[in-house]
């Protein structure tokens, strides 16, 4: 009798401090932190770098100093990222007897594979393949490339229609899927004077998801391309002034060989998750966990490829709001959990994630190396971005329909809070939270929303409403002791966005499907998440599936994936070839 009252009183402590409490924040500590974290010092807390390493330990340290448990190895969960890509030494390219130079007479793209082969030269126009309602373009009808190397122009057709129809296929990696498609080996670009007048060499950007396009992929400067026409009476300019006028490419073929050797060095880092655990007293709920998240990497010194805004401005992207915010924020409550530590329930795992501006990256190797069972994790809170509190104060609550539960516990704890919470009740989104969606855990995601210093260098520490992150934190707070406190675990509830069933900008069809961004393979695309009711679930395709094919023209990357898409149309049938569990399979769909 007595074990029975003390677990009701203890129940009735639970009860009135969940719904009559809140956590204490300091406005002084959340400034203190974030200006070190945003520091210029830290030069944007680049995965992979000596600050990445730093930013890691202080927040491990500001766990530790808490009283919270330190997992993994010293609460770092190492995994690792391919951060930047470069040419060998040993790249080598002869036509017709005429050795070029790397990067004055060639390039690589980024995407470029490995290789060593010689082989015959073809011509094939803008080497665009178009099929819409308004358009069948196919510059290969008439060309046989299998096995050879095929040259191409930049650009397209109409290189002064800002409109045109051709603008979604004609970008360089589109270029290589359809030669590849068609069976070449290697694919030769060069610009003419319309499309590319200064004649530059692309650049080696690197990709943030960098994937190979199955085949050597070469930039040649208009001066060493027509080095390749020493057979022919043309050159690169007439020959794009023809192909605008829309002459076949077959009329005009070459009498050259190319030899090349093409080689790229990815540069993989190792960086980390920032992982650190509270535990709970409830004998029967200390072991279910409520994780609390939010990344702590962002994009370093900016440049091309690095999702920087002001892509020509070389500067720390210090990322105050994004995320240094989302990360003083769980900091904050990491310590006043702590501080009412033997007043909680279920236990709590702390995560700073890294590499999510690379695409989730650290977060998805959380979920799929969790330090607990999965079906332990009842609920995730991610805070991206909450320093930027308007005069309306309002703030974003993703995720809110993942749980059958979420938007009436929300209604109840926010009724009387000064936040004007705005609920988005799917579980994808562009932040960290979607992993754990993707896995059947329910999921909220605050924020205070973007401004015009998003992935700017002009984030800074100075322009963070600090006042409003004490607010967005308290009733964040006060969410997450219901969560933690609360008698039943939350009831997972399929949420995927309204915006799936609606193709995106470029698209006329969407298959439904959430793509998994970790694959860095070139064996087809994985499915991350699949949305309820759209195509996909329609025809049966499940999380975990492998898309290899579309209509039986191959997909082996996401890149493949969406020039596939743009070549569909709305009510059209497909035949989509998935890999499930190692077995090949057909799935009918209907787009």
């Amino acid at each position: 009798m007595l074990r029975k009252i003390s677990a009701i009183i203890l129940f009735l402590l639970f009860s009135y401090y969940s719904q009559g409490q809140q956590l204490n924040f300091s406005q002084k500590s959340l400034e203190k932190d974030l200006y070190f974290l945003a520091s210029d010092s830290l030069k944007g807390r680049f995965p992979g770098t000596p600050e990445d390493m730093v930013s890691a330990s202080f927040i491990r340290d500001h766990f530790k100093k808490a009283g919270l448990k330190l997992i993994e190895n010293n609460s770092f969960q190492d995994f690792n990222v391919t951060t930047a890509v470069e040419a060998s030494p040993n790249n080598s390219l002869i036509s017709n007897n005429i050795e070029g130079t790397y990067g004055s007479d060639y390039s690589l793209y980024s995407f470029s594979s490995n290789g060593s082969f010689e082989a015959e030269v073809v011509f094939a126009g803008f080497g665009l393949v178009v099929k819409t309602d308004s358009l069948n373009w196919d510059d290969y009808k008439n060309l046989d490339v299998k096995n050879k190397w095929v040259l191409v122009l930049k650009g397209d057709p109409e290189p002064e229609n800002n409109n045109s129809i051709f603008i979604p296929f004609a970008d360089a990696r589109n270029k290589a899927l359809f030669a590849r498609d068609n069976g070449a080996m290697g694919i030769l670009f060069v610009g003419g004077n319309k499309n590319n007048p200064s004649d530059e060499l692309a650049p080696m950007l690197f990709e943030r998801s960098v994937v190979s396009a199955g085949l050597p992929a070469i930039d040649l400067t208009k001066s060493y391309a027509n080095s390749l026409l020493i057979n022919n009476e043309i050159g690169i300019d007439s020959l794009e002034v023809l192909m605008i006028s829309g002459v076949d490419p077959a009329k005009h073929q070459l009498k050259s060989i190319v030899k090349a050797n093409t080689e790229l060095i990815r540069k993989e880092v190792t960086t980390m998750n920032v992982v650190a655990l509270l535990e709970g007293n409830d004998l029967a709920l200390k072991h279910e966990y409520i994780v609390v998240g939010a990344h702590y990497d962002h994009l370093g010194m900016g440049g091309q490829g690095s999702g920087s805004r002001m892509p020509d401005t070389l500067a720390p992207h210090i990322g105050a709001d994004d995320n240094g915010s989302g990360v003083v924020g769980i900091m904050a409550m990491a310590s006043a959990l702590a501080s009412e530590r033997n007043k909680l329930r279920r236990s709590v795992l702390f995560v700073a994630f890294g590499a999510e501006e690379m695409g989730l990256l650290g977060s998805r190797f959380f979920v799929k190396n969790l330090p607990v069972e999965k079906e332990k994790i009842a609920g995730m809170i991610n805070l991206d971005m909450i320093g930027r509190l308007n005069a309306e104060k309002a703030v974003v609550a993703g995720g809110t329909g993942t749980a059958v539960e979420m938007e009436k516990i929300l209604d109840q704890v926010a009724g009387n809070s000064s936040i004007k919470l705005s609920y988005s009740p799917e579980g994808f989104g562009a932040s960290d939270h979607a992993s754990f969606y993707a896995e059947d855990i329910p999921v909220l995601f605050f924020s205070t929303g973007a401004h015009s210093d998003y992935h700017t260098p002009m984030d800074t520490p100075d322009r963070i409403n600090y006042e409003g992150m004490v607010e967005v934190l308290d009733l964040v707070g006060k969410i997450a002791l219901e969560l933690i406190n609360r008698d039943e675990r939350l009831t997972f509830s399929e949420a995927g966005p309204k915006e799936r069933t609606t193709a995106r900008r470029g698209f006329k069809v969407t298959l439904g499907i959430m793509p998994d961004f970790t694959s860095s393979g070139t064996d087809g695309l994985g499915v991350g998440g699949v949305t309820k009711g759209g195509p996909a679930d329609i025809a049966g395709m499940k999380k975990g599936d492998k898309i290899t094919g579309i209509n039986g023209m191959s997909v082996g990357t996401i890149y493949d994936y969406m020039n596939r898409l743009r070549q569909l149309k709305p009510g059209q049938r497909v035949n989509v070839d998935v890999v499930r569990e190692g077995i090949p399979t057909i799935l009918i769909v209907e787009l």
